[in-house]
């Protein structure tokens, strides 16, 4: 997709501050993070939501969650760290290309939803 933000990412055309990249995916700072360790894990390859994903997407999907231990480690969350793929409106999907945040850092995260 060429208007893709993140696919534009991948390509080069915008700068992010990497901090992990293999054949299939690559990570790199949220812009606006949330907690002190806030990292977003993407496929290289666009797939627009999980709600698009097929069995061909298993491997790839299946990277991301294989690489995000090592990413939180390595970015300062070495005790545990949360992982978040918003899928879809309902969702609070906002860009249209599968990510996966990664938050973390020294303290806890907090609930997971409101109560």
């Amino acid at each position: 997709m060429q208007d893709c933000l993140f696919c534009r990412i991948v390509r080069g055309e915008i700068p992010a501050a990497k901090v992990y990249e293999d054949d299939e995916v690559l990570a790199f700072r949220d812009i606006q993070p949330q907690r002190p360790v806030h990292v977003l894990v993407i496929p290289k390859r666009h797939l627009t939501s999980l709600a698009d994903a097929s069995s061909e997407d298993a491997a790839m999907l299946g990277r991301m969650l294989v690489v995000a231990n090592r990413i939180a480690v390595d970015q300062g969350s070495p005790d545990g760290f949360r992982s978040i793929i918003n899928t879809g409106r309902i969702g609070g999907q906002e860009v249209m290309h599968v990510h996966m945040h990664i938050v973390g850092g020294q303290e806890p995260v907090g609930p997971m939803l409101k109560r």
